[in-house]
């Protein structure tokens, strides 16, 4: 697993490919979303934002939520709207492949430095976009990096 988010967070297109086709990555996809989630708990908790269990629990709560509507409006944008003639994907391939692009979030638990924080916090997010464009441009059999962006675009809206 640890190989898997390492070569998620390095961008790596075989990665993505690997998590695509492997079912039962779909648990360790769900331990990564979940450990992302820990690690932003803790960082806001750190930074005063709120209280532990508030920060922690309810935050993995939130995280794991967001990530299957995600990934399913990921999906049925991205075979529907978007489809090319290469296209075939179901939920669990788009949800293995967006958590472990979720990776970079575990260096969310550094937020909490003083001005730092908040550079650290966009790089994560502009990572974690990265992530997920490479990761839907693999599920979802796209050869244009720009169709698995505007996805990304598309199905960020309906989670909002």
């Amino acid at each position: 697993m640890l190989s898997r988010m390492l070569g998620a967070a390095m961008l790596n297109p075989d990665t993505y490919e690997d998590v695509e086709h492997d079912s039962s990555a779909t648990w360790q996809a769900i331990l990564v979303v979940i450990l992302v989630s820990v690690a932003g708990g803790i960082g806001g908790v750190l930074a005063g934002d709120g209280d532990f269990l508030r920060g922690v629990v309810f935050g993995v709560i939130r995280g794991v939520v967001s990530w299957a509507v995600w990934a399913l409006a990921a999906m049925l944008v991205g075979t529907t709207i978007l489809k090319t003639a290469a296209t075939h994907a179901d939920w669990g391939q788009v949800a293995r492949g967006t958590g472990f692009a979720q990776t970079p979030g575990l260096l969310s638990v550094l937020v909490f430095i003083p001005i730092a924080g908040g550079i650290i916090a966009f790089a994560i997010f502009i990572w974690q976009i990265a992530a997920m464009i490479i990761s839907l441009r693999q599920t979802l059999d796209y050869n244009s990096t720009w169709r698995a962006f505007f996805v990304v675009v598309i199905a960020f809206i309906p989670v909002v």
